[in-house]
């Protein structure tokens, strides 16, 4: 690992920051706005979901929302612009959507798992990718769950262990592959290392991996174009970025991986603006933001003459320590480039802008 050379280094600047009286899991931007929302559980165990306003340097509560159950994670992901219904899992295995500007009672819900919704990720909505509007929903029962919200009740796939096959603590999904109306792919990580690469195409396993810890959080470069890249974090500090152009019949994706810190990636966010860019937000409370280079070939010919990948390099562009307890979750805003917000279990939430982003 190396800090890039030749460079005006990006800085992360703290931009307005609000203390909370519950435990954040997930923060997301509401696109096309100044907003945000934070999603949480209250020390009384009922779910919190608060939507806040950047103006100026400070957070404005505009709506705090009560529901029955903790709310783990949410995505935008599968809604048009004009309605940007927000999709949440919650710790009793329930998928929701709401209407933010009529939160009483969710315009579609569904029992999707047995146990707690880890995690959750959309596409399809808001002009990112092609093919139906579709919600993907991991959880602690093992289970992977692709939704359509126009079709009630029963998921359009269901990846579960086969007979005989011990349950894995399903932590992280993520939508690729998404270019064109027929393609579509979901990546899972799971507790054990594993990860699955599920082709919705063909509904199969097309590729599988194990990178030996507990993966935390997996994210496509872009979902709305050619598998390009896949960026998987861990619990020991280490992350992982496939290359996901080639696949060798044999040895699958080449991969580059790198050990960012000694406490665990919580989750690995990338750039909108630039694919190549992508930050990690760690246990230790700290932010690493990180480029990705590109080898000469991505590709060459083993001895049997079959196409394999070749990976790139990462170098570290910037990092900060923000708290002294774990950044749990990490949303760029996908209309201001540099603008993001983070919340760490110090139950504080945090707008960040990142500078000098487009001399790198």
């Amino acid at each position: 690992m190396s800090a890039a050379p030749g460079l005006e280094r990006p800085q992360v600047v703290s931009h307005a920051q609000q203390s909370l009286s519950y435990t954040v899991f997930d923060c997301k931007w509401v696109p096309r706005s100044a907003r945000l929302l934070c999603l949480g559980s209250a020390a009384r165990g009922c779910g919190i979901a608060q939507l806040y306003e950047l103006r100026g340097g400070r957070l404005e509560l505009l709506r705090e929302i009560e529901k029955p159950k903790p709310i783990k994670c949410g995505t935008f992901g599968a809604t048009s612009l004009q309605q940007r219904y927000l999709a949440t899992g919650d710790f009793d295995g329930s998928l929701n959507i709401w209407n933010l500007e009529a939160p009483e009672i969710p315009v579609y819900s569904v029992k999707g798992h047995k146990e707690i919704i880890n995690s959750i990720d959309g596409v399809g909505g808001l002009g990112i990718g092609e093919g139906a509007p579709e919600i993907v929903t991991g959880s602690r029962d093992g289970t992977v769950k692709v939704w359509d919200p126009r079709q009630k009740d029963t998921p359009v796939a269901n990846m579960e262990p086969v007979q005989g096959e011990s349950k894995r603590d399903c932590w992280t999904v993520a939508f690729g592959n998404a270019y064109n109306q027929e393609e579509r792919v979901v990546c899972a990580g799971y507790d054990n290392g594993d990860i699955k690469l599920f082709d919705l195409k063909t509904m199969s396993l097309r590729w599988e991996t194990n990178i030996k810890n507990g993966v935390c959080s997996v994210e496509f470069d872009r979902k709305d174009i050619n598998m390009n890249k896949l960026v998987a974090t861990s619990l020991e500090g280490k992350f992982h970025v496939f290359d996901m152009r080639t696949q060798h019949p044999t040895k699958g994706f080449a991969s580059v991986s790198e050990k960012a810190q000694k406490s665990t990636i919580w989750q690995v966010r990338h750039l909108p603006q630039n694919r190549d860019i992508f930050m990690t937000s760690g246990g230790s409370g700290s932010l690493h933001l990180w480029k990705y280079e590109y080898p000469a070939q991505r590709s060459k010919k083993d001895s049997e003459g079959a196409e394999m990948g070749v990976a790139g390099t990462v170098s570290l562009l910037q990092n900060v320590t923000l708290s002294t307890q774990p950044i749990s979750s990490l949303d760029w805003s996908p209309d201001k480039k540099g603008l993001c917000v983070c919340g760490a279990f110090d139950q504080t939430v945090r707008v960040l802008i990142v500078t000098k982003l487009n001399k790198i």
